[in-house]
């Protein structure tokens, strides 16, 4: 008995440490974007070619131009955008919501979000694996908190605009939107999943996936 549980609380601890990005081994390591060369993360670019503007971003100071059908516009301050932050684990967000507007159900794989409400007021919520939804409306200054991998949603329940920060412990935490992954991946989800899932007919599949389909340039 004594083995189990010392194997449990072992297994536990190293699950834990491997359940985020992987800790730092050394003081820097600006990502190296160009190299062509995929890791769990990005290469170090050598120390003699970084500068200060590996380490800074200003594209969340402004609101962004809304201008999509669900009325939110996310902006990422993650490793793509700010190349010190490889191996560091944390990366933000802005997200700007028209008045009504929605940040759809989706998930983060590789991270817990936070939000702190810039302005307005937000309905927001998650769902566990027990389909529970927990929710609450939120306003200026508040905080809330979506677990790791859980589907959630934010919208605005208000006739102004709303803004938020979203903070990630992962520099990358990536975005999975439930709809646009389900009726706009490549290759096509077959009908015959869709229809069974959702319990439609093929007609209301293909009309959602033309109203989610990328707007032709």
């Amino acid at each position: 008995m004594a083995a189990v549980v010392t194997y449990l609380v072992i297994f536990t601890v190293i699950s834990s440490a491997l359940a985020y990005d992987p800790d730092m081994l050394q003081d820097l390591c600006v990502a190296n974007t160009s190299a062509g060369i995929k890791v769990n993360g990005f290469t170090c670019k050598a120390e003699t070619n970084i500068t200060e503007a590996d380490f800074f971003f200003d594209g969340l100071a402004k609101p962004g131009k809304v201008n999509n059908s669900v009325g939110s516009l996310v902006t990422g301050g993650n490793v793509e955008k700010i190349p010190g932050l490889n191996t560091l684990g944390v990366s933000l967000s802005r997200i700007d919501y028209s008045p009504d507007g929605l940040n759809p159900p989706h998930t983060h794989p590789r991270a817990t979000e936070m939000i702190f409400v810039l302005e307005g007021e937000l309905d927001v919520g998650f769902i566990t694996t027990a389909n529970k939804l927990i929710s609450k409306a939120v306003k200026k200054g508040e905080i809330f908190v979506f677990p790791r991998g859980l589907v959630h949603f934010q919208k605005n329940n208000g006739d102004k605009a709303a803004s938020v920060i979203s903070a990630f412990n992962s520099q990358l935490p990536g975005t999975q939107s439930i709809a646009m992954t389900l009726f706009t991946s490549t290759p096509a989800v077959p009908d015959n999943v869709l229809t069974k899932a959702f319990q439609v007919g093929t007609k209301e599949i293909e009309k959602i996936k033309t109203k989610l389909a990328p707007k032709k340039s």
